[in-house]
């Protein structure tokens, strides 16, 4: 668990060193030191650390870090549609083809998309589900809170965004995000447990194999390429080589930018795009990418996802892509 600013569904703030000097939370000398800078990346099960934060800031709210404590968490929105209508037919269910000769009308937040992929199943709605730990949100949504049957690294999700998705107005919390506390109280309301459950059920089968074929699983490790000069790359780019894998790649890693574009706040903006600025350091130090290309499209999906914040988006991919490039990134994930 972690602390939430009180009253917000944000981590509590980092401290003014890891403010202004971004870093990417693996090298943070605050968490080893028992701070909670960098969210949910500081999370513990420490009582005499959790006594500390919770014993000197009572008012702190609680997040729990999905990933290490191995939840999956389905978050079902309930917000009105921005615009008035559901996105193109294509993103509803994304990977399920919609015809348009299908009435849409009455389809407006995430309870109607996955009450419809469970349907094409054969299934009953996790909304539904009795048997596991589901909490109300002050906005009427609904936690569906699973836990996992493997050690599989399930990975988190926002809406119907491009590169990962299970539905329309339904995330995913997993690893690489946090689920906030029943209890936790905000400006908005109480995260309140509805029924008597109290403990996370096992992950249902035919949801996970939804998630896995909505890529909410780590891509393979493929073996490692044999460097390429780079006189003998730009000759490549320059034929026009090799185009799709880079744009492939790109996508791959921006995903997660732009996936905060999505929701106003408690996405890890700010970590999420370090750690994307970072890979893309490694990828290029690698020679996979070309600097200029790579940095500009961060920058652009960033800009897009966080308007506003050019100039601390600029600082958190300054201090990323110098954390990456001294660390060359090979495709089978393996640094130098």
């Amino acid at each position: 668990m972690h602390p939430l600013t009180p009253g917000r569904k944000t981590p509590a703030a980092n401290c003014n060193d890891c403010r202004t000097n971004p870093h990417p939370a693996s090298s943070c000398a605050c968490i080893p030191a028992g701070r909670w800078c960098h969210g949910f990346h500081a999370a513990t099960l420490d009582q005499d650390r959790i006594h500390q934060w919770w014993g000197r800031h009572p008012q702190f709210g609680i997040a729990v870090s999905c990933g290490p404590a191995g939840l999956v968490v389905i978050d079902i929105d309930a917000h009105p549609a921005h615009p008035a209508q559901p996105p193109t037919r294509d993103r509803i269910l994304p990977g399920i083809p919609i015809a348009d000769h299908v009435d849409l009308t009455g389809l407006a937040n995430g309870f109607h998309t996955l009450a419809v992929l469970a349907a094409l199943r054969g299934q009953p709605s996790p909304a539904n589900d009795a048997t596991t730990l589901r909490v109300r949100t002050p906005s009427g949504g609904l936690h569906v809170w699973y836990r996992a049957r493997d050690s599989r690294r399930w990975q988190s999700s926002v809406g119907s965004s491009p590169g990962r998705a299970l539905a329309w107005q339904v995330d995913i919390r997993a690893h690489g995000s946090y689920i906030i506390a029943p209890g936790t109280t905000t400006q908005h309301g109480t995260y309140t447990p509805i029924d008597d459950t109290r403990e996370p059920a096992a992950l249902p089968l035919w949801l996970a194999q939804e998630l896995e074929r909505t890529n909410h699983l780590p891509a393979p490790n493929v073996p490692a390429p044999r460097p390429v000069p780079p006189r003998a790359r730009q000759a490549v780019l320059a034929a026009g080589g090799g185009r799709d894998r880079i744009q492939h790649t790109l996508a791959t890693v921006l995903a997660p930018v732009e996936a905060c574009g999505q929701v106003a706040e408690g996405a890890g903006f700010s970590d999420t795009l370090n750690r994307a600025a970072y890979i893309l350091g490694g990828l290029i130090a690698a020679g996979r990418l070309l600097q200029d290309e790579a940095e500009q499209a961060l920058k652009e999906t960033a800009t897009a996802a966080r308007p506003g914040q050019e100039r601390r988006i600029e600082q958190i991919i300054r201090s990323g892509l110098a954390a990456g490039l001294k660390r060359p990134l090979h495709a089978s994930g393996r640094r130098s």
